[in-house]
């Protein structure tokens, strides 16, 4: 991209700092010095704000062989925010999320969670550098919960005090480290476009204000300390990569470009409940009231479809194995909803 020196968009910038620590700096910025914070502590000193319009994710659909086909897909736009002083102190980052349709199951909604981070921007320079730790979270969404399978687990699971992810609140939670450092859940975010792989132009967006880019490697989901829960969970994890081409494979490294519109002063309310609108609109009907996202797709745009009757084929051969775990009117009752599948 072009970076012009920038003068101010809106009124109030005055930076900073970034200069406060000579570590800060580029090309190889250390932020260590700074505390991880939780990403709702700090809303109140808010002051400004970017969008991310256009989240442009991309992973390898079949890591391991020789053409892992790598996948490209814009998340739903305008979700993810980073949110930071007037100096330029970053004090809350806000990250995306998509849906992933089940033959079996329904739609499970998939967020990236922010558990922590610390960093600056510069507007000046439209540079950014910040570190972040996230995780993965995984629930059904309420039009899943009326699939007759979906309804007798739950069911099964609430009468035995067990999780059950009918909820974000209860979403199955997968780890996320740095690239190649499984003991390291802290990873930055850096100006510029991602490396170590082209980017076709569908995913770039030379109209945005400026870019930074992530990459985290994906770990396994967290255990709940319920064998049969953890059993469920690793079953729907097992869906979810059937849809989303390995999105989330364990080994997997997920990526995403963050292309930002200028900057706008914060609402702090606002900024408070913008993410809970956004997922209760996907709650309701796996839409985002800032437009869809896009279709994933491989480098020459040739979309990436699922062969639903072999994915339909495959969730019925897990949730066979998974009843291995159940035993009495639970495990009829699934079993005739299989043939019914």
């Amino acid at each position: 991209m072009d970076i012009k020196k920038y003068t101010g968009v809106v009124s109030g910038w005055q930076g900073g700092f970034e200069q406060s620590n000579p570590d800060f700096a580029y090309p190889n910025p250390n932020l260590t010095s700074l505390p991880m914070l939780d990403n709702m502590a700090n809303i109140d000193l808010l002051q400004r704000q970017q969008a991310v319009k256009w989240p442009e994710f991309s992973w390898e659909t079949e890591k391991g062989n020789s053409n892992p086909k790598r996948c490209y897909q814009m998340f739903a736009p305008d979700i993810s925010r980073l949110g930071y002083t007037d100096t330029g102190r970053v004090y809350s980052i806000i990250c995306p999320q998509q849906g992933i349709s089940s033959p079996s199951l329904g739609t499970l909604n998939v967020e990236v969670t922010v558990t922590g981070q610390r960093g600056w921007v510069d507007e000046t320079d439209r540079e950014i550098a910040a570190d972040m730790s996230v995780v993965g979270k995984i629930w059904f969404s309420p039009s899943a919960v009326q699939k007759p399978i979906v309804k007798l687990l739950w069911s099964h699971f609430e009468k035995s005090k067990q999780p059950f992810p009918s909820e974000k609140s209860k979403a199955i939670v997968v780890y996320t480290h740095k690239v190649g450092q499984a003991e390291q859940p802290i990873f930055p975010l850096l100006s510029g476009e991602s490396t170590g792989f082209d980017i076709p132009e569908f995913a770039k967006h030379p109209q945005a204000w400026s870019v930074g880019n992530l990459g985290v490697e994906i770990g396994a989901p967290l255990k709940t300390g319920y064998p049969v829960v953890d059993a469920f969970n690793k079953l729907i994890m097992d869906v979810f990569n059937l849809g989303s081409g390995n999105m989330l494979q364990v080994g997997n490294v997920l990526t995403w470009n963050v292309w930002f519109t200028e900057p706008e002063l914060v609402d702090t309310e606002e900024w408070r409940t913008h993410a809970q609108r956004w997922r209760e609109s996907i709650d309701a009907d796996h839409g985002s009231p800032d437009g869809p996202g896009t279709q994933a797709r491989y480098f020459d745009g040739t979309p990436f479809k699922p062969d639903f009757d072999l994915i339909k084929e495959l969730e019925k051969s897990k949730i066979g194995d998974f009843l291995g775990n159940l035993e009495g009117d639970i495990k009829e009752g699934i079993s005739e909803c299989l043939k019914e599948i």
